[in-house]
C-alpha cells in the first residue's frame, strides 16, 4: 500500500542579488580610493624628497647659514668686549670657535646632508616642521607649525572666496555666451581672452593705483583694518573690504580665458545627437542644457578649474606680496629672503598636502559627476 506524504511547498530561495552588489561596489569604491590615497601620498613623499634636496641648493645653504653663525657669533663677540678686554687674542678666538661650533651643534649642521635629508623627510611627512630660524609668530613662537597656522587661514579665505565666486560666475557667464554664439557680446569675450595672460598681481598694482590710490575707496593691503574692530560682524566687514582688491584681481588675471574656454565646451557639446534628440522629444531649451550640456560637461570644466587652482596655489607668492596679505605666500616670500630654509620647507610641504588634497577632491567630484566613470579595478570597463 502506497503511503502518502504531504511535503509542504518550499520555494527556492534566491540569494539576495542587490547585496551582494552593494557589498562589493562598497569594496571595489574603497579599495579605488585606498589606491588613489596610497599613491597620492607616495607623490607627495617624493616631491617633499626633491624639496629637500633642492632647497639645500648642493651644499650652498649650509653655507650661507655657517657664514650666519659666524655673523651672529662676533655681533655677540663685540657686545662682550669690555668682558675680554684682558683676554689674549688666542683665546678670544678659542672662544669665539667653541660658541661658533656650539650653535652648528643645535643646529644639526655637524652631520652629513645625506644623514639629515633622511631626518628632515621623516620630520616633514609627520609635519614636524622644527623651529624657524629667523622668523617668529605673532606670539612670538620659533615653531614653523605655529608660523604656518597663523598664515595658512588667510590664503585659504582668499583662495576659496576666489575659487566660489569664479566657478559659478565663469560657468552662468560660459551659458549665457553659450546661448548667444557670434553675438557681439561673444566676440569681444574672445576679443578679451589673451588679457588672461597677465597674472593677477599685475592687476593688482592697477586696482590699487586706481581704487586706493587715487580714489580712495578701498585700503591698499592688509586683511583687517588697523586697529582690528572688536566686534565680530564689524571684523567680517572690515575682512570682506580687504579681499575685494585681491579677489578682483585674481578673477580679472583668468575670467575671460576661462569663460571662453567652458563656452566652448557647451558649444561642443551642444552639437552632439543626442541633444538634437533631445530637441526633436520637444523637452525646454533648461531642460536640454541641464541635463544633455551641463552635465557631461561638468567634469572637464571641473578638472581645467581645478588644475588652474593647483597653479594659483604656488601664483599667491606675489599677490599676497603685493597686497600684503598676511597668508602663506607671504610668508614664502619673506623666509627666502632670510633663507629660513626650515620655514620653505615647511610651506612648501603644505603646498604639497593641500595640491594632494585638490587631486582627491576632484576624483571623488568625477564620480559624483560623471555616472560614466566606474571607480574600481575590476573588469567591464572598470577604471
Amino acid at each position: 500500500m502506497d503511503q502518502q506524504f504531504n511535503v509542504p511547498d518550499v520555494e527556492p530561495q534566491e540569494p539576495d542579488i542587490e547585496e551582494e552588489d552593494s557589498g562589493s561596489d562598497i569594496k571595489r569604491i574603497a579599495k579605488y580610493f585606498g589606491f588613489r590615497l596610497l599613491a597620492l601620498f607616495i607623490t607627495v613623499v617624493v616631491a617633499i624628497y626633491l624639496l629637500i634636496l633642492v632647497a639645500n641648493m648642493g651644499g650652498a645653504v649650509d653655507d650661507i647659514r655657517m657664514g650666519q653663525i659666524r655673523e651672529n657669533v662676533g655681533m655677540q663677540m663685540m657686545a662682550m668686549s669690555d668682558q675680554m678686554a684682558d683676554w689674549p687674542a688666542e683665546r678670544r678666538r678659542e672662544y669665539e670657535e667653541s660658541l661658533v661650533e656650539q650653535e652648528r651643534r643645535r643646529l644639526g649642521l655637524d652631520q652629513p646632508f645625506i644623514l639629515r635629508r633622511v631626518y628632515y623627510l621623516r620630520d616633514a611627512i609627520t609635519l614636524d616642521l622644527g623651529r624657524a630660524e629667523q622668523m617668529t609668530s605673532d606670539a612670538g613662537s620659533r615653531r614653523v607649525q605655529l608660523i604656518i597656522l597663523e598664515r595658512l587661514p588667510p590664503t585659504l579665505i582668499l583662495m576659496m572666496s576666489y575659487f566660489l565666486i569664479m566657478f559659478f560666475v565663469a560657468l552662468f557667464g560660459a551659458l549665457f555666451l553659450s546661448r548667444r554664439y557670434g553675438s557681439k557680446i561673444d566676440k569681444l569675450v574672445v576679443i578679451l581672452a589673451p588679457s588672461s595672460a597677465a597674472p593677477g598681481w599685475v592687476y593688482g598694482i592697477f586696482l590699487i593705483l586706481i581704487f586706493s590710490a587715487v580714489l580712495g575707496w578701498l585700503p591698499f593691503g592688509g586683511m583687517v583694518d588697523a586697529p582690528p574692530p572688536r566686534e565680530t560682524h564689524l571684523y567680517a566687514l572690515s575682512v570682506l573690504r580687504h579681499l575685494i582688491l585681491p579677489v578682483t584681481a585674481l578673477i580679472m588675471g583668468g575670467f575671460f580665458l576661462t569663460i571662453y574656454n567652458w563656452r566652448t565646451f557647451f558649444l561642443i557639446y551642444s552639437s552632439e545627437d543626442y541633444v538634437e534628440m533631445a530637441k526633436a522629444k520637444g523637452l525646454s531649451n533648461r531642460a536640454i542644457e541641464r541635463r544633455y550640456i551641463l552635465r557631461p560637461t561638468l567634469p572637464p570644466i571641473i578638472t581645467s578649474f581645478a588644475l588652474s587652482m593647483i597653479v594659483m596655489w604656488m601664483g599667491s607668492i606675489i599677490l599676497e606680496q603685493v597686497f600684503n596679505w598676511p597668508g602663506l605666500g607671504r610668508m614664502l616670500y619673506e623666509a627666502i629672503g632670510l633663507f629660513d630654509v626650515p620655514v620653505i620647507v615647511g610651506g612648501q610641504v603644505i603646498y604639497a598636502y593641500l595640491l594632494a588634497a585638490t587631486v582627491f577632491i576632484l576624483d571623488i567630484l568625477y564620480a559624483l559627476l560623471d555616472p560614466r566613470v566606474k571607480m574600481g579595478f575590476g573588469s567591464g570597463g572598470n577604471k
